[in-house]
């Protein structure tokens, strides 16, 4: 029997992208990248658990906010090459702004505009300074 995972287009870098969206609205809340041992993960544990390419390790999502997401559900896009988290988000926020959803700004009349508001201040939750967890 062939593996779930095996079933994944993994890019050259052996990461998928992936779309967590809150299951009771469908707002997306962000998109971040996932390898093999992250989703085998995020689906063991109900829990979203990322690839960090900056920090190359394991994102346990929520690691450092509390700001956990739990796996409601997990789809397979088309193509094999994107997965969506349908998710609660735990604290309502999943943007290491300090806001509900990293997709905050909208383009209006030629530019951004900011719409959304910051819900709690990042040092407020981060302990240590900006950052993404």
């Amino acid at each position: 029997m062939k593996d779930w995972l095996d079933e994944i287009k993994w890019d050259r870098d052996g990461l998928v992208p992936a779309i967590a969206q809150d299951h009771k609205t469908g707002r997306i809340l962000m998109m971040a990248w996932m390898n093999r041992e992250a989703l085998a993960l995020t689906a063991a544990e109900n829990r979203a658990i990322y690839w960090s390419r900056s920090r190359g390790k394991l994102w346990r999502k929520g690691e450092e906010s509390g700001h956990v997401q739990k796996l409601h559900e997990l789809r397979l896009d088309c193509d094999a090459d994107v997965v969506v988290l349908s998710v609660e988000q735990i604290g309502d926020i999943a943007c290491h702004t300090g806001r509900q959803s990293c997709f905050y700004r909208v383009f209006e009349n030629g530019r951004w505009t900011v719409v959304d508001p910051v819900l709690k201040d990042p040092d407020a939750i981060y302990h240590t300074g900006h950052g993404h967890e």
